[in-house]
């Protein structure tokens, strides 16, 4: 059992940039890259990557988030922008680098690393996706951070956690559990304009918690029974 952790570049700008995030990596020993729609990858990524040329050259390239995420288990999205009253549910809550390795240790599966294009970070529906935010607490007075240093900071505070023999749930499996939960907040006829901001609440809560294969059937198997008692009360 392991944990492994996937880099994902979204659309990035500047070779020079995603060079030296090959290099971070490599400096705290990981090595899965994968780069969404990159700029092109010429020498300025080679000289700016130095040793990690490998991690470069071996990087998956794809046309979408979801191309690059395939066999994750957890997707976690990491942003400058945290909780505040304009969309505070996309972007709370919001773990540092520190409390996620805490939360992580002792589990098994693929964690993707999320970060964003370098001028305007994630689209609202991008961050939806996500199942955990994560942000780094930087000064006031000059909060953003080039993005090879976010990665550097995150795969510092990472390279030391402890896998375990708990597996995380299959990502199919979780999508199955929400699209379960989609279903019966239709079937109790759930107000329309509070639904999808309750379905990213329920998304965010499964995400912080780890669910475990055991618990996700077993949560499925308490919605179909809800919905087998509500078919009956309705023929009576």
């Amino acid at each position: 059992m392991s944990l492994n952790f996937r880099v994902v570049l979204v659309e990035p700008l500047y070779q020079g940039n995603v060079g030296s995030v090959a290099r971070a990596m490599k400096n705290f020993g990981f090595t899965d890259l994968a780069l969404v729609n990159p700029c092109p990858l010429e020498g300025e990524a080679r000289a700016m990557s130095s040793h990690a040329r490998d991690v470069l050259e071996g990087a998956t390239i794809t046309n979408s988030i979801q191309e690059a995420v395939v066999g994750a288990n957890l997707l976690i999205g990491t942003t400058g922008i945290t909780g505040s009253k304009f969309d505070e549910h996309i972007r709370i809550p919001a773990f540092v680098p520190r409390e996620l390795k805490k939360n992580l240790e002792g589990y098994s599966g693929t964690i993707a690393l999320l970060f964003g294009r370098e001028d305007k970070g994630f689209m609202k529906e991008e961050l939806c996706m996500m199942d955990m935010i994560l942000t780094i607490p930087t000064s006031e007075i000059y909060p953003v951070m080039n993005l090879s240093h976010a990665v550097a900071v995150v795969l510092y505070e990472l390279s030391g956690v402890e896998a375990g023999e708990t597996p995380l749930a299959d990502a199919f499996d979780t999508k199955l559990l929400m699209e379960h939960f989609s279903q019966l907040l239709k079937d109790i006829e759930y107000p329309a304009h509070k639904k999808d901001k309750t379905e990213l609440m329920l998304k965010r809560i499964f995400g912080r918690a780890r669910l475990i294969p055991r618990e996700v059937q077993t949560l499925r198997g308490v919605l179909r029974r809800i919905q087998r008692c509500m078919v009956s009360n309705k023929k009576i």
